[in-house]
């Protein structure tokens, strides 16, 4: 009983919020909790049309974690192992994803970011709150980027653990580029990844991936504080 009492807290979560009401400015819509997902359920059932109707900016994967998803500006892209991207047709599945239809209500202007933890330090600064949660924008130029991305898996699903070790990572010198992602409070572990997640892809979207480091000289950050929540479980 004890082992499924984490799950069933998450569960229990994600359907109280979901009967707050009707969809509104600053709502999230995510697909599978983060912990299912880590533990090999990579099988998704919501397309990719069906996701568009939920937002406009936001991460994932797509079905078979085959890679890093990221949308932009109503527009879907997959980034593979071989580090280009690829658009996402709408009946595409995704086992697990986060999106919000992104109106930022704070702008701030960063710079002389030196790796990722001096880029988390800088947000954290900037937010009014650590205790809620927010869709970030970062468009800016970039010294160096580096990224990853994961191959397409095959049943029986590994967990995202021993998935990870066999991870391409990129390392991308003096590009524009967009980061898109969010940053979860503690308590939200198991319905999503506590702290900051982002995916990114360059200006003229022919590279990105999952983020992991970075050196930034200058760039605009967007940010929108979520004010609903709502999660679609994926069926065993």
């Amino acid at each position: 009983m004890k082992r499924c009492s984490h799950f069933v807290q998450g569960f229990v979560l994600a359907v109280i919020i979901c009967l707050q009401g009707p969809a509104c400015a600053g709502e999230l819509f995510q697909v599978s909790s983060f912990a299912a997902f880590e533990q090999g359920q990579y099988d998704g059932s919501v397309t990719f049309k069906e996701l568009k109707e939920h937002g406009d900016l936001g991460i994932g994967t797509v079905n078979g974690l085959d890679g890093e998803m990221i949308a932009l500006d109503d527009k879907f892209f997959q980034i593979r192992t071989d580090g280009k991207v690829y658009p996402i047709g709408d009946t595409e599945h995704t086992p697990f994803a986060v999106v919000v239809s992104f109106k930022p209500e704070k702008k701030s202007s960063i710079a002389d970011i030196g790796d990722v933890k001096t880029l988390h330090q800088s947000l954290d600064r900037i937010l009014p709150d650590l205790a809620g949660i927010y869709a970030f924008r970062i468009e800016g130029n970039f010294e160096r980027l580096k990224v990853r991305s994961v191959p397409k898996q095959e049943k029986p699903y590994p967990t995202l653990e021993t998935v990870i070790k066999s991870q391409t990572v990129f390392e991308l010198s003096n590009v524009k580029a967009t980061l898109v992602g969010f940053r979860f409070p503690e308590y939200m572990k198991g319905v999503n990844v506590p702290g900051y997640h982002f995916h990114c892809i360059t200006a003229d979207k022919t590279a990105g991936g999952h983020f992991l480091d970075c050196d930034i000289r200058h760039a605009e950050v967007g940010i929108e504080a979520v004010t609903s929540f709502s999660m679609r479980l994926i069926p065993n």
